[in-house]
């Protein structure tokens, strides 16, 4: 299986580095191709702008959605906008992996989306009736959160509310909106203050997530 794995933390000493780390060793010894796009490493810009557009359908005035349909057809993104969607056209899987930030993308991993996912390329409501119609049919995805809270801030009655239902935005209202199937996600609450007993169970626990929910290429 081709796995694009997309990262977005800072700090390369981190625990959510340490975790990609894994992932990433994981997927190759099950046999996976796998390309990874660490969003903070590479510099990647997060702005959707017109820069990201190099023969501009018009120039006096900027509709985001309007440019984006005429790069897609046109293939006329800017150089980074059409890396990573080379990326996701090879993939047959996408790993999304962040800490959860007021309870939502960080705005680095925000702005891949938004950059990436374009019309023309992600979606198209011209031509997609209903969910799961998007033009990444037939590809997977599964988010890998850490949160700061303890989980039962995240759960129902708890003072944040239920996390599967502030998550449903990035896994219904996009991802699931550009055809993926989106696998049940991997949420590690608690983060900022673990033990170096649970760090450990953590990574284990993490890494055996991923061997049951991408199995071996090798069998």
């Amino acid at each position: 299986m081709n796995i694009l794995y997309i990262f977005a933390h800072p700090e390369p000493k981190s625990f959510n580095s340490a975790m990609k780390e894994a992932a990433l060793r994981t997927l190759n010894e099950l046999g996976h191709e796998v390309k990874l796009s660490d969003l903070f490493a590479m510099r990647f810009k997060p702005v959707l702008d017109r820069s990201d557009f190099l023969q501009p359908k018009r120039t006096d005035v900027f509709n985001p959605f309007l440019e984006q349909m005429n790069a897609s057809k046109n293939g006329t993104f800017s150089r980074d906008i059409m890396d990573e969607m080379e990326k996701v056209r090879w993939a047959d899987m996408l790993i999304f992996q962040f800490p959860i930030y007021f309870t939502g993308f960080p705005a680095m991993m925000k702005g891949w989306i938004d950059r990436i996912f374009a019309a023309g390329f992600a979606f198209n409501p011209a031509t997609q009736s209903a969910y799961g119609t998007g033009l990444l049919k037939g590809k997977k995805a599964m988010l890998v959160m850490t949160a700061g809270a303890e989980g039962s801030l995240y759960s129902k009655g708890g003072m944040h509310g239920d996390i599967h239902e502030l998550l449903r935005y990035m896994t219904h209202c996009t991802l699931e909106y550009t055809g993926l199937e989106v696998l049940p996600p991997h949420i590690i609450f608690g983060a900022g203050k673990m033990s170096e007993e649970r760090v450990d169970r953590e990574m284990h626990t993490y890494t055996a997530k991923l061997r049951s929910a991408v199995p071996s290429d090798r069998e």
